[in-house]
């Protein structure tokens, strides 16, 4: 892969030899070379591929022909390295080897799942000697193929080895994709450098002032540079006789291309016409179908000849792409037609049936059902392997293709679901109003308006999706009803999309905080119920269990609905339940949400969900939600877990943002914050990276929340804002009132008392869309805290009896704590420490004692000021030094200093502790921690969180001495 000399690119030359440097040392870099068409990119990318030794060296180039096919460049870049797909996680090894094409997938591959498994297939083929991987023509890379690409050089890490290079035209398109890598830009030469290329090509040395002219006109472009040295005559280059007027240059350069292919035979013309539409350079393809259409078997070598091509077998190779553009553009379309017609008809016999139907459409003259099918068919299997954005490029064309209407209908609508998956958010929607406009069969209608609200839950308005979902079911129940005359088959394919609809809509109106509609949607819910004798389906009794319990209580039922939610978890197969199966009691704590997420606990969000019989880590988060409802706070945290175990490995990570929301909010509930911050900034990348933007507004409220408890002001403040800006637009309630109130707690920490109550009491009156009733409940215990505090008893009575009422069903210790120590701030002076004591005797029944760390230190922080103020400082000083220890070890900075500053005034002069141990620890560096410390391998951590084992031990060796450890056992012990 050896280059001549280069001329004017001694700067970048030695961008790519530190590239090269930086991939040798074990790092993980990525470059890209930009620059218009005959720049110089790919005699860059080859001299660095000649220099990579000694790593690995693995290329692929984009083919406009195959830029619609899913995976085809990560085909050509994979193939020698694919037999490595054996070393990696399961899931990961099957996404693999079927997006190559080597297996079949055992289910709809997800497209993180798919990019997952390609960065540790990279790594693994780096890791004996580093690995550069150089792709050119980047702008014609299939969508799936750069989205894998993409994907991993965004985590590429400490300890990888890998090197990505990439080389690509501009454009505003490709430059977006490509933004967050680093790039060279290339620009013309300068006239020194321009003379040494037309010297290198002419007949004679060119004169000064045509060195001038030349370098002007063709702006310094090395490809201009050449064609035109070679044009001209001795005595132009010489500057003894007149230049052509115009230069060919620009534009130019293709129209010499397309003049030098005119001259060809007529043979070689069809050979290069099949050359530049079969894509892939296969020179036995290629011959076969030129010699079908009569051309002669040497047609090729005349190519090669005239420079017009590269032969080596198998593979022939057009010296520039412009040269293939001009043999497509000077070939008639009939032509083309019959060249096409003629490859899809070999690739079939190949067996290449997605190659074959794309052909096949390119051949086709008008609306064809036989060409359509086979079309849409090829888009199922890419849609299949995880390829969603080129399988809805594929759906679409054969929707397109489709002569009646009813079936373009469903292919339209099979389009729009793949392009949203594909991150294709605006070919999503014109191809679902398409879908719209032809869909007469209501079930097809309702699972259009399915998709129109989910795009809406997803990234736009809350509020607008929810109506959209109760008409949707409402109209669906009607046109399917079981009754005479209906098919039972049809009957159960209505209750199960009525079911489907009523379940996004109880997230909607989660979201929302619309409490009458989660009412509505029980009733509604309880209705779809298969007729006497019918067997019905296991995941459809579940979610309707679900939903109507859901509604009971909150119409004011708590037996019907706390029976109903109870017999739901009891039925969840054990394989999903883990340790908590059908034996696991579920008989404890009645109240709706009372104990669900601690002292400012929102409830049941189980966003992203949809119908509880789509996936496993659907039923679990909602299962979690059921749970959450039923006060048992441990059971929704570990179905949140074991949903978020399930989504990493099962293939099902699409919803892997959503699940983060549950698996972060439950750790800050259980006082674990920086865990929590940890685990939405991994969601919050992922919801960005798709996206998901309800999902990343609900992530960035997290983050707020627990900024503000460590008294991170200005990240406070920025995420705060951040998730505002998406929610209240979006008719977000839930994230809208977390958001708020983590501004209030941020002024309660840090002693802005006044404003922390104004806050706090905005909250509390705000209505769905920019509140939520949870919040009101969650935030009750800082709203009393706050009011005392400012003065407002009568604002602070208020909120402890609306507490006290909340809570008056529930049997969960830490619930009632929280009701003692807002009974404690607003009662007499004398009465005031019984009622704490008592809020602390509750806590420590509680069996998860790390859990209530927070709750158990605000409780002593309050005992011990007011015992100090009591005067009996003997008796505060060990409740103070308990709780400003405990703010120590989980980073509440605010709460420690006032802990701290009233253990002074008790008489203690003690200072501070040193940093938090888990302080010190990066976001990166604490979710790899905290995995290992539960056991897993740093094979299994490297695929939970999309990185390569070779990052994850990169990040152990800085770890462990920075907590000063040195094994896996004491980092679970301190962990723990």
């Amino acid at each position: 892969m050896t280059v001549g000399r280069i001329s004017g690119r001694e700067d970048e030359l030695g961008a790519l030899e530190g590239f090269l440097e930086d991939v040798r040392s074990g790092a993980g870099r990525s470059l890209v070379v930009r620059g218009e068409p005959g720049a110089g990119k790919s005699t860059l990318l080859r001299h660095t591929a000649g220099r990579a030794a000694p790593a690995r060296v693995l290329t692929a180039t984009g083919a406009e022909p195959e830029s619609g096919m899913a995976f085809a460049a990560l085909h050509q870049l994979l193939r020698p390295v694919a037999g490595l797909a054996d070393a990696l996680p399961g899931a990961q090894r099957d996404a693999v080897r079927a997006a190559l094409g080597l297996a079949e997938p055992a289910a709809a591959q997800d497209g993180f799942l798919v990019s997952a498994g390609v960065l540790s297939l990279l790594a693994e083929a780096a890791s004996t000697r580093g690995l550069v991987c150089v792709v050119d023509d980047f702008q014609w890379v299939d969508q799936s193929s750069a989205d894998a690409l993409l994907f991993a050089a965004r985590r590429f890490g400490g300890g990888d080895g890998v090197g990505l290079l990439i080389g690509t035209r501009d454009g505003a398109g490709v430059r977006r994709a490509l933004s967050t890598l680093p790039s060279l830009d290339l620009g013309g030469l300068d006239a020194a450098s321009a003379r040494d290329v037309l010297a290198e090509r002419a007949a004679a040395d060119p004169a000064p002032e045509v060195v001038e002219i030349v370098t002007a006109a063709t702006g310094g472009n090395p490809l201009a540079l050449r064609e035109t040295a070679r044009l001209l005559t001795p005595g132009q280059l010489a500057g003894r006789a007149p230049l052509p007027d115009p230069l060919p240059v620009g534009e130019g350069v293709a129209a010499v291309y397309g003049d030098r292919i005119v001259r060809l035979p007529e043979d070689t013309r069809l050979v290069l016409l099949a050359a530049a539409l079969e894509g892939r350079g296969d020179a036995r393809l290629i011959r076969a179908a030129a010699e079908q259409l009569g051309a002669d078997p040497g047609a090729l070598d005349v190519a090669e000849a005239a420079g017009i091509v590269e032969i080596r077998p198998p593979h022939v190779r057009f010296r520039h792409p412009l040269i293939r553009a001009a043999a497509h553009a000077g070939a008639a379309p009939a032509a083309r037609r019959a060249v096409h017609r003629r490859l899809a008809g070999l690739l079939a016999e190949d067996g290449d049936h997605d190659r074959a139907a794309r052909h096949c459409a390119e051949a086709a003259t008008g609306p064809d059902e036989d060409v359509a099918a086979d079309l849409a068919a090829a888009g199922e299997r890419a849609r299949a392997r995880g390829g969603y954005a080129d399988a809805a490029g594929l759906l679409a064309r054969a929707a397109a293709l489709t002569p009646d209407p009813a079936v373009r209908a469903r292919r339209l609508t099979d389009t729009a679901a793949a392009a949203w998956l594909g991150g294709r958010p605006g070919r999503a929607h014109s191809a679902l109003a398409a879908a719209r406009d032809l869909a007469r069969e209501p079930l097809l209608r309702a699972e259009i308006a399915r998709l129109d609200a989910r795009f809406e839950l997803s990234s736009g308005n809350a509020a607008e999706a929810l109506r959209t979902l109760l008409s949707a079911a409402e109209a669906a129940g009607a046109a399917g009803a079981a009754g005479a005359g209906v098919p039972e088959e049809r009957a159960r394919a209505t209750r199960r999309i009525v079911l489907a609809l009523l379940a996004d809509a109880a997230e909607a109106a989660s979201a929302v905080g619309d409490t009458e509609a989660a009412v509505r949607i029980g009733r509604r819910a309880a209705a779809v119920t298969a007729p006497p004798g019918v067997p019905e389906d296991a995941g459809d009794a579940f979610l309707r269990d679900v939903l109507t319990g859901m509604g009971a209580l909150y119409d004011g039922d708590p037996d019907h609905g706390t029976h109903l939610l109870r017999r739901a978890l009891a039925a969840l197969p054990d394989e999903e339940t883990g340790d908590d199966g059908p034996g696991h009691d579920h008989t404890s704590g009645t109240g709706p949400g009372l104990d669900s997420a601690g002292h400012d606990g929102f409830g049941p969000a189980p966003a992203g969900l949809g119908s509880a019989a789509e996936s496993p880590a659907a039923r679990l988060l909602w299962a979690a939600a059921a749970a959450s409802l039923l006060g048992e706070r441990d059971a929704a945290a570990r179905y949140g877990a074991r949903a978020g175990r399930v989504a990493r490995v099962s293939g099902m990570v699409g919803t892997l943002p959503v699940v983060l929301e549950n698996a972060a909010t439950a750790e800050r509930m259980n006082s674990g914050f920086a865990l929590s911050a940890a685990l939405s900034e991994e969601g919050l990348a992922l919801a960005r990276e798709a996206g998901l933007d309800n999902s990343a507004a609900a992530h960035l409220a997290n983050l707020a929340v627990c900024a503000a408890v460590r008294g991170q002001e200005d990240e406070c403040r920025a995420r705060a804002q951040e998730a505002l800006t998406i929610a209240i637009p979006h008719r977000l309630g839930l994230r809208a009132g977390v958001a708020s109130y983590a501004l209030g707690l941020l002024d309660l920490g840090l002693g802005r008392f006044d404003r922390a109550h104004e806050r706090l009491t905005a909250l509390a009156a705000a209505g769905p869309g920019t509140g939520h009733h949870l919040v009101v409940w969650g935030s009750a215990a800082d709203r009393v805290e706050a009011a005392v505090a400012a003065g407002d008893i009568a604002a602070a009575d208020a909120a402890a009896e609306f507490l006290g009422q909340w809570s008056a069903e529930t049997a969960s210790p830490r619930a009632r704590a929280l009701v003692a120590r807002c009974r404690a701030l607003v009662a007499d002076d004398a009465e005031a420490p019984a009622f704490l004591r008592r809020a602390l005797e509750l806590l420590a029944a509680d069996a998860d004692q790390d859990a209530i760390a927070y709750d158990r230190a605000r409780t002593e922080l309050l005992l011990g000021e007011r015992l100090r103020r009591d005067r009996r400082a003997a008796e505060a000083r060990p409740h103070l030094r308990h709780a400003a220890e405990a703010f120590h070890r989980m980073g509440a900075l605010p709460w420690e200093r006032r802990a701290r500053g009233e253990l002074r005034a008790a008489g203690e002069t003690a200072g501070p502790d040193g940093p938090a141990a888990l302080d010190g620890l990066t976001a990166q560096e604490l979710r790899i921690a905290r995995l290992v410390a539960e056991g897993v391998s740093n094979r299994d951590v490297a695929a939970r969180l999309f990185l390569s084992p070779r990052t994850v031990e990169y990040h152990l060796y800085k770890v462990y001495p920075k907590l000063g450890i040195s094994s896996r056992t004491e980092l679970a012990r301190l962990l723990q």
